[in-house]
């Protein structure tokens, strides 16, 4: 074993090292190929879901009246006699003109419908199936390739961890020996003689430096929500000493607690939408989760800016007492937060582009585009099969 370990060391460093580079972006490059460019072309389709959805929406808008909107307990009642035998996850209460939504989820099997309801009159606007319509084939394509969700997630998550590698590898290939001659890599050095193969090198190397930036960003990001480990590597690595998870506080069932008052307690998240909407009178919109368990607190998601989520408050408040309970994560109060808080709750954000607002959802569009056409000119230039690939790089 020692020999053969010695015989592939002695091997290993006798070749060039750019040749391990090309090797290496070249295959990961090729076995992951069409996967990143699903990846790419269906982020591209979502990067305005929201936007593109309230144009064909009307039903999420409300005449405003005089009336207070209804009570969480009473859009419950009606929701469950619209969708029976299903689980509320939350209702979202929004500005005066827009209807309540209430989403509805389970894991298994997966179930995930929204319920908008007139927050006046208690009238149900619109059932919607978040599992179906083009969007859902998007999400579906770009998570998981259309297959199954522990075989897919797999395999989108090991690709897109490859593209990190097939970006830094491309960089250091696409770097010159001398350092003055780094200009010509820098444009497209083209001309009516210029064939089409040296065109399309040009379109993958140029085009790549360019986009390399923005593809490590995508990379990183979606390996953070890809994988738990890469996550906790991230988080610790900048500097994080909290317990990033979201862990939900329980309530406090004290022995005296009967059958009866707890009933009589389970109304009792009505009282905290009003009393947030005095503490919280920018706010956007509050999320509030009925407690599903004896134990459960409610988690009322306090949505302080418009689409974007890094900046929410999550606010957990004991279901017989109503006393807000300590959380014991990164996420609590945005104003509690650190650094590598902020960046972690940031991570989904930044990688829609949704931090930027509309212009940064505007560049993450088109850098997701160009970012998928580099695989199609990177298996176009293997094909090619061009002789004098080692003499241009």
């Amino acid at each position: 074993m020692c020999v053969i370990a010695f015989f592939f060391t002695f091997v290993f460093m006798k070749i060039k090292k750019k040749k391990i580079l090309l090797g290496l972006h070249k295959y990961l490059g090729l076995s992951t190929g069409l996967v990143l460019f699903i990846v790419a072309l269906t982020g591209c389709f979502l990067s305005f879901k929201e936007e593109i959805e309230n144009c064909y929406s009307p039903f999420k808008t409300v005449t405003v009246e005089v009336s207070d909107f209804l009570k969480p307990s009473t859009i419950k009642n009606i929701a469950s006699k619209s969708i029976p035998n299903k689980t509320i996850h939350g209702v979202v209460y929004g500005n005066p003109d827009e209807a309540l939504e209430v989403v509805f989820y389970e894991a298994t099997p997966e179930f995930h419908q929204s319920l908008y309801v007139n927050p006046y009159s208690g009238a149900v606007l619109k059932r919607v199936d978040h599992l179906q319509g083009f969007f859902s084939f998007a999400l579906k394509g770009h998570l998981r390739l259309w297959l199954p969700l522990e075989i897919g997630k797999q395999v989108v998550g090991f690709s897109v961890l490859f593209f990190f590698i097939i970006i830094v590898t491309g960089l250091l290939i696409w770097m010159p020996k001398k350092l003055k001659n780094i200009g010509k890599r820098l444009r497209f050095s083209w001309h009516l003689k210029t064939k089409w193969r040296r065109k399309n090198f040009d379109l993958h190397t140029v085009i790549g430096f360019y986009m390399s930036s923005f593809g490590l960003l995508f990379a990183f990001t979606g390996c953070i929500m890809a994988f738990n480990w890469f996550y906790y590597i991230a988080y610790v690595g900048t500097g994080g000493n909290k317990d990033p998870r979201f862990i939900t506080p329980e309530s406090v069932v004290t022995t005296t607690a009967s059958s009866e008052a707890i009933s009589e307690s389970v109304a009792s998240y009505d009282l905290l939408v009003p009393a947030l909407k005095k503490s919280y009178p920018a706010a956007q919109s509050f999320e509030l989760h009925y407690p599903e368990t004896e134990k459960a607190s409610i988690l009322v998601e306090v949505n302080n800016s418009k689409g974007v989520y890094y900046d929410r408050d999550y606010l957990f408040f004991d279901q017989y007492s109503l006393e807000e309970l300590e959380a014991h994560s990164i996420y609590g109060h945005y104003k509690n937060t650190d650094f590598a808080d902020k960046l972690i709750r940031m991570n989904y954000d930044i990688h829609v582009g949704a931090i930027g607002g509309i212009v940064g959802k505007i560049i993450a569009f088109l850098a997701c585009l160009i970012c998928g056409s580099l695989p199609v000119s990177g298996i176009v230039l293997w094909l090619s099969r061009r002789k004098r690939l080692n003499a241009i790089v």
